[in-house]
């Protein structure tokens, strides 16, 4: 399957902000001191000094996700890390945008992903040649052994 170079490029586009915000905005400020933070942290529930793992976590599964070969593996281990983020904000008792924020941010990740690589977009449709479940070939119901 072939994509334009638009396509790609608004991809790369896609992926690149959606890197640096997860890596520059939210990763790295994990392991800096600034205004507010331990108030956030205890709004969130998050100990202090599990800030620096979350940090790792969060810019490695980034990073995974702006490497080309990796870059599926990285979509669906920052899926996971976006979910824990939905489910801290449910915890807390965020506003809506505040629970919806990690989810807006996968959407994204996952559009350049697929813009980037249109074969995500056949998984996603189930049209991959060759990737087809097998038919009945009995009318019979099966039972498990």
């Amino acid at each position: 399957m072939q994509t334009s170079k638009a396509k790609r490029t608004i991809g790369w586009t896609l992926s690149i902000l959606v890197g640096l915000f997860l890596i520059g905005g939210s990763g790295v400020p994990k392991f800096l001191d600034w205004p507010g933070k331990q108030e956030m942290m205890d709004h969130l529930g998050i100990p202090m000094g599990l800030l620096p793992t979350i940090g790792m976590i969060e810019i490695a599964v980034a990073a995974l996700y702006l490497i080309p070969r990796t870059s599926f593996l990285g979509a669906i281990l920052t899926t996971g890390y976006l979910g824990g983020a939905v489910f801290t904000h449910l915890r807390a008792g965020d506003e809506l945008f505040g629970i919806l924020f990690p989810v807006i941010i996968g959407v994204l990740m996952w559009t350049g992903l697929a813009l980037r690589r249109p074969i995500v977009f056949s998984l996603v449709l189930g049209n991959v040649p060759g990737c087809r479940p097998p038919e009945a070939t009995s009318t019979e119901p099966q039972t498990a052994l």
